[in-house]
């Protein structure tokens, strides 16, 4: 039985992982709960590990996988889109292996070679080969892709170098998604987009990089994350 503290962080990973397909960051969840301190939920993650209801990844930034829900929370969602993280080579004695198996219809995705999280490379212009991804990832409409990841700076996201991203084609962006953009029509990247009057800002998840801010005229958004699979 799980304690309201716990139930609440218990549903608002779940929450965040089905809508953005990575886990937050230990400083959302103490906003989230109204806790004064990330050692309250250091204590709580302990507690959800220990009961069975999450694993943490060990060597991963933001990577929480949820292995099981209480009966409130096992519903399925009602409507919308949910991405879900593909995690490679998983240890099949885990606690994970107790999980019923979930039949996934594959799709082909071409890959289109990798995308810079890091310092912008070059524009992304030919397919290497195909992937298969879940049809679970892909939106009900429009063009999808995948990348290779190539770089660091997006590890507060649970984005690592040399997973592969899964990408649905769109030329717009709200304010926080994470997009493949093209910079002077020569340098993609994957970064957070956010809107400044008419400048955009391109956002790392590593304090290690900093924001890069540039007129609306010289970023072309090429598309939206909306998938993950993981690599170790």
């Amino acid at each position: 039985m799980l304690t309201k503290k716990q139930l609440e962080l218990l549903t608002f990973i779940h929450e965040r992982v089905q809508s953005e397909g990575v886990s937050p960051s230990f400083d959302e969840m103490k906003l989230a709960l109204n806790l004064r301190s990330k050692s309250g939920i250091h204590r709580l993650i302990t507690a959800l590990e220990e009961r069975g209801f999450i694993r943490r990844l060990a060597h991963r930034a933001r990577a929480i996988e949820i292995l099981r829900l209480p009966e409130a929370l096992g519903r399925p969602a009602a409507t919308g889109f949910a991405p879900r993280v593909i995690e490679g080579n998983r240890n099949e004695n885990s606690q994970a292996a107790n999980i019923e198996p979930v039949t996934i219809n594959a799709v082909e995705l071409p890959m289109m070679g990798r995308i810079a999280a890091g310092v912008p490379i070059e524009a992304i212009s030919e397919i290497s080969h195909n992937v298969a991804v879940p049809g679970s990832m892909l939106s009900a409409s429009g063009n999808h892709f995948a990348l290779e990841v190539k770089g660091d700076s997006m590890i507060d996201v649970g984005i690592n170098d040399g997973d592969v991203v899964v990408i649905r084609e769109t030329a717009t962006a709200d304010n926080g998604d994470i997009v493949v953009a093209l910079v002077d029509e020569e340098e993609a990247t994957l970064k957070r987009f956010m809107r400044r009057g008419n400048a955009i800002a391109l956002e790392a998840a590593n304090p290690d990089y900093e924001t890069r801010v540039y007129a609306e005229d010289k970023v072309r958004i090429q598309g939206r994350l909306v998938g993950l699979i993981r690599s170790y």
